[in-house]
């Protein structure tokens, strides 16, 4: 089971961000999620899964906004599972909560916990990477990602954006899309690993 716990940053500077946040999470969840996305306490979220690919795009989404740190927690959970997330129980839950509060000060503003140090610390190397590269993306790389995401064809992107197929292509390459690509699934069967 996978548990995430965001925590909003700055939020004593800033306005509430939790409701956004846990729609944010639902999107990326979607029917995958084991729970529902709860306020966790404060300004915090939690949100929990057993698929390793919903947990990591939620973490995704939520560092994509830049207003969160994200603490993944990988393990068990006691069952049955509560109908709601704020009454599960479980070490996966101790392990997002030590993993977000190392977040906070962490590269990347996201930590891995799992019952195997070593494994959650290469999960989370891993993962600070990929977040790295993401971090570095311009508005023109993310609006490539975001439409190729949609299953749009390059040509189709540059006919939209009056550019031409050849500026689509340097766009995704600058943006390390490729890169993404074939880091995901890598990380996913990583994170799958964790829950074992």
């Amino acid at each position: 089971m996978f548990v995430i716990t965001a925590d909003q940053r700055d939020s004593r500077t800033n306005a509430d961000l939790v409701p956004e946040g846990v729609a944010l999470a639902e999107r990326a969840g979607g029917d995958r999620l084991a729970l529902p996305v709860e306020r966790n306490a404060g300004d915090e979220l939690q949100a929990m899964t057993a698929n390793a690919a919903a947990a990591l795009e939620i973490s995704l989404a939520l560092l994509r906004d830049g207003r969160w740190s994200v603490g993944l927690g990988a393990g068990a959970a006691e069952n049955p599972l509560p109908g709601d997330i704020r009454a599960a129980r479980g070490p996966v839950f101790v392990l997002a909560r030590g993993a977000v509060d190392r977040a906070k000060q962490a590269a990347g503003r996201i930590a891995v916990g799992a019952p195997d140090d070593v494994a959650a610390a290469d999960a989370e190397a891993y993962l600070r990477l990929l977040v790295d590269l993401r971090d570095r993306r311009s508005e023109q790389g993310w609006e490539v990602a975001d439409l190729l995401a949609q299953g749009r064809t390059q040509k189709s992107i540059a006919a939209e954006l009056g550019i031409t197929p050849t500026a689509v292509s340097l766009r995704a390459k600058a943006a390390g899309l490729r890169l993404e690509e074939a880091a995901v699934p890598a990380l996913v069967r990583t994170l799958e690993g964790l829950d074992r």
